[in-house]
């Protein structure tokens, strides 16, 4: 770790050259910088809002949710190497961090007996919980960045990740209905708790607040789809979010609506502090699975932008930047941070090049809160949950998914529905452990029941296929071409015979017994001069089943080798580099009828248009 950010910082200090051209430095300062500015200014405005929106997911007062987009921003700045993701809050990660919140200080009964809470609001314990638990989150990233184990995300496939965040989609919606509603309702952790959360209290609905909420909700997904529709027309997304925000503001402040119509507001700004250190030994269960989350959406998200921009990112080196920035960010009680796929896009559509759009989208933020924070605190938190059921439509509609899935890889569809299921009536934490496991059981699965095949030669090529695939093959006779997609070891030896066996078209063992059984008998006839030798039976004798590998692995045949497996019947000479050099050398020992004569040329012809396949000089 001699190098530790260096290659990161350098990257965000000095204006490299582009990868496909030999522009000056002076011209891409000039491009760069103009996109930048107004990608920075855009993604700043959008933080601002997700920021207070999501601190209502974690159970926190909404400024919270500007310190998060704020302090993890600055860190990032100097240690991350994606050029696009906006570093913050992100709901999947908000509701996790809620969970232990939640369930360390609950909205009804005493807290946790903890010393740090001592002389503490409710407000105030909540928010130490939520530094403790982003803190140690922050220390298990880094940890894994240092130790180079950035490789777990392979672990989190796509479609568990889709599941996963589909259930969490739906825990966010009915924690918003609260706020919606008007509601106070307890927020409770565990089975079922979304069924309470909907049915309790629905008859104390602010009308105030459902009204807002109803219009903010329809204003905003009307111009999301303007803006989806029209973006390769519009130079910037209308910022609608913020447009109606402003607007909500003006209302509620002109009309009062937290003393005329209760309508609970954002309110004051507060002060930032550190983390206590007594919280870990109770958030350290949950603190590892919001490490894991929290990166592997942030690296799949890095991910598809350096594809599409041509770049690389390192794995490891997003661990310790996420690590450090979460650190950091709990220092000063803001909240986990990752990245959230809509503001990232923000920054990526309105044309920013670089982690500089990240800082000046931090500078907004610091701006709002120090200077301009107070025109916010007549805002009503209802308006914030309309925007983020808004900004759910997109994790949603990834159950139209499943379908898909079902036709393409019906495992697969299995860890999606379990994924998912689990995580919404179990809870997040235990529902992607879930989802996890039966993941690792597909795998198990298609290694010990991989898709065993029967391969034919399409006539006239030397290509070889799954013969239930193709209507024109040639099979020569008494030859099966039989495939496994798949290593074979201990725990699918028996599969793999039996699907061999199934292939061939008779048990080899039982011809063997069978074989023994007749050659007996015909040893004791013939002692007793009751039968005499002919060639037909002597044919019986010499009855034998050929095998022939292709394909095989350098390492295994060295293995072979150093462990004695050939002699004087198993050979050396029964492995071939490709199918097609197996099959020559079958024709040629086996010439076929004169009727497969031709197709035999056919083959034989068809392989000198290849001279770097030769025909093995080894012959049975």
């Amino acid at each position: 770790m001699q190098h530790f950010g260096l290659n990161s910082i350098r990257s965000r200090l000095v204006f490299w050259r582009c990868r496909t051209c030999n522009a000056a430095p002076s011209v891409i300062l000039k491009e760069w910088l103009l996109s930048d500015i107004v990608s920075g200014v855009s993604t700043g405005l959008v933080a601002v809002l997700q920021g207070l929106a999501y601190s209502l997911l974690a159970s926190l007062p909404p400024w919270y949710g500007l310190f998060t987009a704020f302090f993890p921003v600055i860190v990032y700045f100097f240690l991350g190497t994606s050029r696009h993701i906006s570093v913050g809050a992100f709901p999947v990660l908000s509701l996790m961090v809620g969970a232990v919140v939640t369930r360390l200080v609950p909205d009804e009964g005493p807290p946790v007996n903890i010393t740090g809470f001592e002389g503490l609001t409710i407000d105030e314990q909540r928010v130490m919980v939520a530094a403790s638990v982003t803190f140690l989150m922050g220390i298990m990233q880094l940890a894994m960045g240092l130790l180079q184990v950035g490789f777990i995300v392979m672990y989190l496939s796509d479609t568990l990740v889709s599941g996963f965040t589909t259930a969490a989609a739906v825990h966010i919606l009915v924690s918003q209905l609260k706020f919606v509603l008007g509601l106070v309702v307890p927020g409770l952790s565990g089975p079922l708790s979304i069924v309470y959360k909907i049915f309790v209290q629905i008859e104390k609905t602010n009308v105030c607040d459902l009204v807002t909420s109803i219009l903010i909700m329809v204003v905003v997904f009307i111009v999301k789809e303007i803006n989806d529709r029209y973006k390769a027309k519009l130079p910037v997304p209308i910022p609608i979010e913020v447009i109606m925000t402003v607007i909500a503001c003006g209302v509620s402040y002109a009309f009062n609506f937290r003393v005329n119509y209760k309508v609970d507001v954002v309110g004051r700004i507060p002060s930032p502090m550190g983390p206590n250190m007594q919280i870990f030994g109770q958030t350290a269960v949950e603190a590892f699975p919001m490490a894991i989350v929290g990166f592997a959406v942030a690296f799949s998200v890095a991910k598809v932008y350096s594809v599409k921009h041509d770049y690389i990112i390192d794995g490891n080196q997003e661990l310790i930047a996420f690590g450090a920035s979460n650190i950091i960010g709990a220092a000063f009680k803001s909240f986990a941070a990752s990245t959230a796929l809509s503001r990232s896009a923000v920054q990526e559509s309105t044309g920013g090049k670089t982690q500089i759009a990240g800082l000046l989208s931090a500078l907004i933020v610091m701006v709002v809160t120090l200077a301009i924070g107070f025109l916010l605190e007549p805002l009503p938190k209802s308006v914030l949950g309309a925007v983020v059921i808004v900004n759910l439509k997109g994790m949603l509609m990834q159950i139209r998914e499943v379908p898909y899935l079902w036709r393409r890889d019906r495992p697969d569809c299995v860890v999606w529905v379990v994924t998912c299921l689990a995580s919404i009536l179990l809870g997040l934490d235990l529902g992607l452990a879930v989802g996890l496991g039966i993941e690792l059981l597909t795998v198990v699965f298609r290694a010990q029941f991989p898709r065993c095949s029967v391969l034919a030669n399409i006539t006239g090529t030397d290509i070889y296929k799954d013969r239930k695939d193709y209507m024109s093959i040639y099979e020569p006779e008494g030859v099966k071409i039989f495939r496994i997609p798949s290593p074979i070891f201990f725990a699918n030896i028996d599969f793999f015979r039996g699907k061999l066996v199934e292939a061939v078209g008779f048990n080899p063992l039982r011809v063997l017994r069978k074989r023994n059984k007749a050659l007996r008998t015909i040893r004791k006839l013939l002692k007793k001069g009751e039968l005499q030798m002919t060639s037909a039976l002597k044919e019986l004798i010499r009855v034998e089943v050929e095998v022939y590998i292709v394909a095989c692995d350098a390492y295994i045949l060295k293995k072979l080798h150093s462990c004695m497996f050939f002699d004087d019947e198993v050979k050396s000479s029964m492995f071939f580099l490709t199918l097609h050099d197996a099959m020559l050398h079958i024709l040629e020992k086996h010439p076929v009828d004169s009727e497969n004569t031709k197709v035999s040329d056919k083959i034989k012809s068809k392989s000198l248009c290849f001279p770097q396949v030769s025909e093995p000089e080894t012959k049975f």
